[in-house]
């Protein structure tokens, strides 16, 4: 059986797992195993999604679960994105899920955060809860690495009111290292884009990433989608796999960050 969600078109054995870890080949069906398993819940400010130009001061319920389709050696969440089925975990339906956020109301909750790991790994669990949340009159927000083919993209794309959507480099030899392409996620950016609030980030990786060009490339295409689009250039810090780089310079994030400010409105460093 071929998975179709992502790019990666995962042909799965019986009982055995895509590369992303939470989609199964089961009675010969591709299922999400990850349906409903929640690792982490937690309420965020917004900005720490990040992003800071949707309902910014108010905070959102943030879930997790597990598994990715990447397979990033600096990944900065690898003990929830990189593991199997986890160890602890609270199963949760939708409307399980959604009356939680309501809960949170009171704390000045504005919706639901899909976040943490690769949450379109599990599209469909984020559907159904999506479709309530809407129904409640609260805000569905998506943080993702924008890996996902245009079907299931699709069936989102109605109900997401915000996404943060990693665009990790401009270079397709730096996606075909993590297992992406480049084109994949550029063309979730500005489909997103057309009926969503869109933030992006780059996480800026010393040796890889972090020339004044590459920045310049990239900016210069996220204007070309829309120069409103707020881009966040992040530190990076040792992590998982990638021990033997230094965290980045704080004077090389603000350099890269004046560069992108040549083509976007809203640029901001992250991880200072």
């Amino acid at each position: 059986m071929k998975c179709e969600v992502c790019p990666r078109h995962c042909e799965i054995k019986p009982g055995q797992y895509g590369v992303c870890g939470a989609r199964i080949n089961l009675d010969g069906e591709i299922r999400c195993d990850s349906y409903g398993i929640v690792t982490a819940l937690s309420l965020d400010p917004i900005e720490k999604k990040p992003l800071r130009r949707f309902f910014p001061g108010s905070n959102i319920l943030s879930a997790g679960s597990y598994g990715c389709n990447l397979r990033c050696s600096f990944c900065q969440n690898h003990h929830i994105s990189m593991v199997r089925k986890p160890e602890q975990y609270v199963k949760l339906s939708p409307i399980e899920l959604s009356e939680k956020a309501a809960e949170f109301k009171k704390n000045g909750n504005i919706g639901l955060a899909y976040t943490y790991n690769e949450p379109l790994i599990a599209y469909e669990f984020v559907r159904d809860c999506a479709i309530i949340i809407a129904e409640q009159g609260m805000k569905n927000v998506v943080v993702t690495n924008g890996y996902i083919n245009q079907e299931p993209l699709s069936e989102l794309l109605p109900l997401i009111d915000a996404w943060n959507i990693d665009l990790k480099s401009f270079s397709d030899d730096f996606y075909r290292r993590i297992g992406g392409d480049v084109k994949t996620v550029k063309q979730t950016i500005t489909l997103a884009a057309t009926v969503s609030h869109v933030e992006v980030t780059t996480l800026v990786i010393p040796g890889e990433n972090d020339s004044d060009e590459e920045m310049r490339q990239l900016t210069k295409w996220l204007a070309s989608v829309d120069p409103g689009i707020p881009l966040h250039v992040s530190r990076f810090f040792p992590n998982f796999n990638m021990k033997d780089r230094p965290a980045t310079p704080v004077d090389r994030i603000l350099r890269l960050a004046e560069i992108a400010r040549e083509s976007l409105q809203y640029v901001y460093e992250g991880n200072l």
